[in-house]
């Protein structure tokens, strides 16, 4: 359950703390074995800003580092980490980042960034039927 400060709390820097279900999330997605064990390792940092209504969200790892620029509401393509297009649509509901990704393999994934109840940045992830969650605390 997000709290009441909605999407403006999401904005700022975020420290990668836990997951819960990830490697089964990554495997459904289609993720080999040696990379899943690979991401296992990963910390990233987040990045969440805006400015006049134009969104950003930057990741930021030892292994490398993805941005992106959106409007709510607003279809935009990029890339994956692995180079893979994608198609994707961010809208803001009830102070929860909804997110779909249409991937051009026919997979798709929804995500939802929320601040918990422990204001922390909480991911939900669902690919088919298979859900995860990564938490991350506001860096300091």
């Amino acid at each position: 359950m997000a709290n009441s400060r909605g999407i403006e709390a999401l904005k700022g820097t975020w420290s990668y703390s836990s997951n819960d279900n990830f490697d089964a999330f990554l495997k459904e997605f289609g993720v080999n074995k040696v990379l899943r064990t690979l991401a296992k390792t990963v910390k990233p940092r987040v990045i969440i800003s805006e400015k006049d209504g134009k969104w950003g969200y930057r990741s930021e790892s030892t292994l490398n580092t993805t941005a992106i620029e959106f409007t709510p509401g607003v279809e935009f393509k990029d890339k994956g980490h692995d180079g893979e297009e994608y198609t994707s649509t961010i809208r803001f509901e009830n102070g929860i980042w909804v997110q779909t990704v249409n991937y051009k393999n026919g997979k798709q994934v929804s995500v939802e960034r929320l601040i918990n109840n422990q204001d922390q940045l909480q991911v939900n992830l669902q690919c088919g039927n298979v859900k995860a969650i990564e938490y991350y605390k506001r860096a300091a």
